[in-house]
């Protein structure tokens, strides 16, 4: 044990045995192509310059195309009533979009993040047929909720990346 006076006087007892391990961190690298490719716009113009988080907030702040989300709803086996509550507009809307309309910036942003999640989900899980079982299953790490209930929001998404990024690593909550 050692002693030790802080600034008010008062002595208080640290040890020197103690062990702090580290907060552990778990960094997605998602390479750019397989978002890419998880949008169906692997090959196209506008997304062959894409290397970095940068080159995506530009793509954002754009717009990707209807045709993106489409494919990433077919990919995600999402319903475009899954796809209206995620993005926080009405499968309406979404129906009225052409496929090469461009998305407003927040949809656009959504579309990016799943991409990302689901790329990532395949990546762990092996096939996409898993990640997709995995994202239907309830699980108690979630307080008893499915992923996919949390894909509306950025944080749920967040949420989602590090609990992939816990399987990864064989840690199981």
């Amino acid at each position: 044990m050692k002693k030790k006076t802080t600034h008010t006087g008062y002595t208080s007892e640290t040890s020197t045995s103690e062990v702090n391990e580290p907060a552990m961190a778990y960094i997605v690298n998602t390479p750019t192509s397989r978002t890419i490719g998880m949008m169906g716009m692997a090959g196209k113009k506008e997304f062959e310059s894409i290397a970095s988080d940068s080159d995506f907030i530009n793509l954002i702040r754009n717009g990707i195309p209807k045709q993106a989300m489409t494919n990433l709803m077919d990919i995600a086996d999402l319903s475009l009533v899954e796809m209206a509550t995620i993005t926080h507009t009405s499968d309406r809307t979404l129906r009225r979009y052409k496929p090469q309309q461009k998305l407003p910036q927040e949809q656009s942003e959504r579309m990016i993040e799943l991409a990302r999640l689901y790329s990532r989900g395949e990546e762990v899980f092996g096939t996409m047929a898993a990640f997709r079982q995995w994202m239907d299953a309830t699980l108690l790490s979630l307080g008893n909720k499915k992923p996919k209930e949390f894909l509306d929001t950025s944080i749920g998404i967040n949420m989602l990346l590090d609990e992939i990024g816990r399987i990864e690593h064989g840690i199981f909550a």
